[in-house]
């Protein structure tokens, strides 16, 4: 099944503050404001009736491994709008061979970004020609090699991610010599 036969459309993100306890990851799928590298741009408030719609049905967001529909491999069981985007926690299930090589691959670093797979209720254009995008109904949320917000970056644990910035920060003033 190709995700274009239902007009989805993926939007990639690094999972900036993707934290990983064994199991249980945490992170963001969606920032607002932010162009990425396709030019759109999520608003606040774009996921807020899709998320209802799919509480009051007592559906959920699916997790998938690369936008795979036929690669699910855990669950999401906390999807929330705050004022910076689209806040995720779930768990890789350990049953399934391919969530146990995310696990793997999340601890060393290998991947280290979420996807959102969507169809665009309501878009408009700014005076850059970006797609804004107002309301979206919300499919999945991956697990992805590739990001579309190259600066965002996941990490296992705050203190990672407080060392890993100091690494790049010294790095990055070395290059300016």
């Amino acid at each position: 099944m190709n995700s274009g036969d239902y007009g989805l459309e993926m939007k990639f993100l690094g999972a900036q503050g993707l934290k990983t306890e064994g199991a249980e990851i945490e992170g963001y799928a969606s920032l607002f404001g932010l162009s990425d590298q396709g030019g759109d741009i999520v608003r606040a408030g774009a996921f807020a009736a899709s998320l209802a719609r799919l509480a009051a049905k007592g559906d959920r967001v699916r997790m998938l491994w690369q936008h795979d529909p036929s690669r699910p491999i855990g669950v999401w069981d906390e999807i929330r709008e705050d004022g910076r985007g689209l806040w995720v926690k779930g768990r890789l299930l350990p049953e399934i061979a391919q969530a146990r090589e995310a696990i793997a691959l999340i601890e060393a670093g290998a991947i280290d970004g979420l996807s959102i797979g969507y169809r665009t209720i309501s878009a408009e254009r700014d005076g850059k020609g970006r797609r804004l995008l107002t309301e979206v109904e919300l499919w999945e949320v991956s697990l992805v090699t590739f990001p579309m917000l190259p600066d965002a970056r996941v990490g296992r644990k705050s203190e990672d991610l407080a060392l890993a910035a100091a690494f790049r920060a010294g790095a990055e003033a070395l290059r300016q010599g």
